[in-house]
């Protein structure tokens, strides 16, 4: 289980390394997948308390830091955005079936999908949520955010919690894994 976690990680990891590469700092989420490379060298935020650092500092995302680490994403994560990362818990990632996982961690061009289809070009924090919204992801294809009494929600994931603040934008976590459309 824990070979399947690192995996997991490691895909959510490089999307979101790769969608945070790809991200222009301004706030316009209209950035297409076809200006999306992977990446380790970016510029580094002039900070201390980036998206990796919070998310290392967060036992809940060992599989997530895991996965960024093996794909030697952490400079990308490290770029100066600012970003919004929907960030899936290593609960989320358990409920992938193992064969899945490992079959989407062995192709490369998929994981990177996945894992930009996490990541905003903008920092979007919950006061800034409308009841519902379609916003463009780094990956290219859109994810609808509903927002009511009873929470916030991206896609079928549950915003579980909000708002953690890091020097180059913000990470919402999610419970459940984002999959982009099929092609």
């Amino acid at each position: 289980m824990r070979g399947v976690k690192i995996i997991v990680a490691a895909g959510l990891v490089a999307v979101a390394s790769f969608g945070l590469a790809a991200c222009s700092s301004d706030s316009d989420s209209s950035s297409s997948s076809s200006d999306t490379k992977a990446s380790t060298t970016t510029t580094t935020a002039k900070c201390d308390n980036t998206i990796v650092d919070v998310a290392a500092g967060n036992p809940d995302f060992s599989t997530l830091v895991s996965a960024v680490q093996e794909a030697d994403l952490v400079d990308t994560l490290n770029a100066e955005g600012p970003y919004t990362v929907f960030a899936p818990t290593n609960a989320a990632f358990a409920k992938i079936d193992a064969a899945t996982l490992q079959g989407i961690l062995a192709d490369k061009e998929q994981l990177t999908k996945i894992l930009t289809y996490h990541v905003l070009d903008s920092k979007v924090e919950s006061s800034d949520l409308q009841p519902t919204q379609t916003v463009a992801t780094v990956e290219g294809s859109d994810v609808t955010i509903t927002a009511d009494a009873s929470g916030a929600k991206i896609n079928d994931a549950n915003i579980t919690t909000t708002d953690i603040p890091a020097c180059n934008g913000v990470i919402h976590v999610i419970d459940t894994v984002l999959l982009p459309p099929a092609a």
